[in-house]
């Protein structure tokens, strides 16, 4: 089909060669031969008046014309693929489908490990891949790669839908044996206190705690910077650190790693917890599907409760 003159045909095949920057590749990920592809390329240079890629050392490198083309080719295949072609009805005990999920290590213990017990019973062929948290995941979102992030809610962009799961509540802990938690912890012992922190991605994006407590206009002293939540409890045994962490975390770790919980000198600290996911996904059965399991799984989580002294 041409629009224009153009064999729309020819922008899949510019959006494979865009993706995989190698010939041989870009053909088998559209299902076309070597000898197709060569003769897609052609044509796409003739039309656009522009060599489009160079080889050079066996990769395919776009010029400029093809690198401003890129962007708008692929949204319009997204589009395509997502608001016009139909999605297919998605039968629980049928599916096969993989959901790929952006969560935090505290997330996945405390809320989606329930999740994923209930889709085994329901759903036994579907699957979950769980990514850690991406320095951009706007751009995943935009693409389709991901189905659903489940972050702290001020983390979360405008551009998608998203929606609320459960309120969250910070606290102060420290190991069990640190005399220097005995009684009230003034604002004055916290900020001088060493705390253990985690940060996230290849640019080190601060947790939540961190961003309420610059809210506060507060910086701390973080002697150690782990990758997740859940490295956090054994690391704070037997020293004098602290750090801030979920209530329902703490209570999580309790059996194991039991945590003396500190009353915060700052005012009660409370994220929200929100599901987000693809614009391009919004009518999807799948995602609809899941989503109402998210939602209900949500609405089952129990309050944190009150500080459990150890």
């Amino acid at each position: 089909m041409r629009f224009k003159g153009l064999d729309l045909n020819l922008l899949v095949a510019l959006n494979a060669l865009m993706s995989e920057r190698k010939l041989t590749a870009a053909a088998r990920s559209i299902n076309l031969s070597q000898p197709a592809m060569s003769a897609a390329i052609g044509r796409l240079r003739a039309y656009f008046n522009d060599e489009l890629f160079v080889m050079q050392q066996r990769k395919l490198v776009p010029t400029p014309r093809a690198e401003a083309l890129a962007p708008a080719v692929r949204d319009a295949l997204l589009h395509i693929q997502f608001s016009i072609l139909a999605w297919d009805p998605l039968v629980p005990a049928e599916s096969d489908r993989c959901f790929k999920i952006i969560l935090s290590d505290f997330m996945a213990l405390v809320f989606l490990e329930k999740v994923v017990k209930r889709v085994a019973r329901e759903a036994p062929k579907v699957s979950f891949e769980l990514l850690c948290l991406d320095d951009y995941p706007d751009e995943l979102l935009r693409s389709g790669d991901v189905d659903f992030l489940i972050l702290p809610d001020l983390f979360m962009s405008a551009a998608h839908p998203k929606a609320t799961l459960f309120e969250e509540k910070l606290v102060c802990v420290g190991c069990p044996k640190n005399e220097k938690l005995r009684g009230n912890l003034s604002l004055e012992q916290f900020m001088s206190m060493g705390h253990v922190a985690a940060k996230f991605g290849r640019t080190l994006k601060p947790s939540v705690e961190q961003w309420l407590l610059l809210e506060h206009g507060f910086e701390r002293r973080i002697e150690v910077v782990v990758p997740g939540f859940n490295l956090i409890p054994s690391l704070l045994s037997g020293t004098d650190r602290i750090a801030t962490l979920p209530l329902r975390l703490v209570n999580h770790f309790a059996p194991t790693i039991p945590l003396q919980i500190i009353d915060h000198p700052l005012p009660p600290l409370w994220f929200t917890e929100a599901v987000q996911w693809p614009l391009l996904h919004n009518s999807d059965p799948g995602s609809i599907w899941m989503r109402e399991i998210l939602f209900q799984e949500a609405s089952r989580m129990r309050a944190p409760g009150k500080l459990c002294e150890t």
